[in-house]
């Protein structure tokens, strides 16, 4: 398996790899060597993460645990390339697994030129092409490798109908299936004891960056208080190089008080985080399967979230939640307002996101995973298209 991230480094792609592995250390059947990052400068560092699951760290000398820089990923790319070969001349390894087309993707796809072995690709969002507008520059020179590290794989997985939709419009003749993100349900559970009284709570969690919306949500809750909702509060929990804009953003509209950043929160702390809220928003331009609108949706809370990946199979607009268009203020503010309005509704959200969380259980993911593998296995390279 290849994956640049795994916690404490990077974001979400590093928390689906964790979660898959805590499913598959049940699977007595199930072996796996892990090559990612380490922040050292030049130690390799080692972890068994089971009995059957070892994780390899190379050394990319990395200064923020939650971003790679490009030559962090070129040093991963070059020192993990060469630990998976030795593994590969060490042991049999029946298949590999690329998180993302890009690092990851490559490598598996030299694994195979070398030695044969089959892979598959698991999307992970900035790996497509026009998902991310700051990659776009990136895309042009990247999209050669991607087409024949997709092409080449026995399966290409998207993580949303919106994020296969985008992957089908870059190449459209490769069969993509989707396997969605989870959630853990036992720790992100509907337990509202952390809810302190005061007022409402808004939350929006992720990094802070120019696509997640952050500064959409500040202006139209800057615009909630100026319409007489003052009983409001809202926290921003993440980090990311728009902080400082967001702060001065706050401070320019009189928000000081009314605004907390939470800064980075810790993977354990966040259940009390959301537990302490009242209603979540994802205000992105673009997700594969946000893994901070499933925990919202796990810990019972309303939403309100743009029309993009994930949304259309965990959003019901009107029923959990709202759904808007990306950099849509206008249509931000009415949805708060709305929601903010009955407190009852608001409960009532709650308790249908919960409920709609609970069908994508790591467990059922995982299985859903190894169903893909084995029937990769099982059949010859030509009938990429039937599994």
């Amino acid at each position: 398996m290849f994956d640049n991230e795994f916690p404490p480094l990077g974001g979400g792609t590093g928390v689906v790899n964790f979660h898959l592995f805590e499913e598959l250390a049940a699977y007595p059947d199930v072996h796996v060597d892990l090559v990612t990052s380490s922040r050292t400068r030049s130690t390799y560092e080692y972890e068994d993460f089971s009995s059957r699951i070892r994780i390899h760290k190379v050394p990319v000398d990395n200064h923020n645990i939650h971003h790679a820089t490009n030559p962090e990923l070129v040093r991963y790319v070059l020192r993990g390339s060469r630990m998976a070969r030795r593994l590969v001349r060490s042991q049999q390894f029946d298949i590999s697994f690329a998180f993302a087309g890009v690092p990851a993707g490559a490598m598996s796809l030299a694994l195979w030129k070398l030695y044969r072995v089959p892979y598959v690709v698991s999307l992970q969002g900035p790996d497509v092409p026009g998902f991310e507008a700051r990659y776009a520059r990136l895309y042009p020179f990247l999209t050669p490798l991607l087409r024949k590290v997709w092409r080449e794989a026995r399966a290409v997985i998207a993580i949303s109908a919106a994020h296969r939709a985008l992957a089908t419009a870059f190449m459209s003749d490769i069969p993509i299936r989707i396997i969605h993100n989870g959630v853990d349900l036992h720790a992100f559970a509907a337990d509202r004891s952390g809810r302190r009284d005061g007022p409402v709570r808004i939350l929006c969690s992720g990094r802070l960056i120019e696509r997640k919306g952050q500064h959409h949500l500040l202006e139209a809750f800057s615009r909630l208080r100026q319409g007489g909702q003052s009983d409001v509060h809202l926290v921003f929990a993440g980090t990311g190089d728009r902080e400082a804009k967001l702060h001065e953003q706050c401070r320019q509209a009189g928000l000081t008080d009314h605004v907390t950043f939470l800064g980075f929160v810790e993977r354990e702390r966040m259940p009390s985080v959301y537990a302490a809220a009242d209603l979540f928003v994802l205000p992105s331009q673009s997700e594969g399967m946000s893994m901070a609108l499933l925990e919202a949706m796990a810990s019972g809370l309303p939403v309100i979230v743009t029309d993009t990946g994930g949304s259309e199979e965990l959003v019901d607009d009107g029923v959990n939640g709202r759904i808007v268009r990306w950099a849509d203020v206008d249509g931000l503010h009415a949805a708060l307002r709305e929601c903010l309005s009955v407190p009852a509704t608001l409960r009532a959200m709650g308790n249908v996101s919960r409920s709609r969380a609970g069908r994508f259980s790591w467990a059922a993911i995982t299985r859903e995973y190894l169903d893909l593998l084995e029937r990769v296995l099982a059949s010859p390279p030509a009938s990429r298209g039937a599994v």
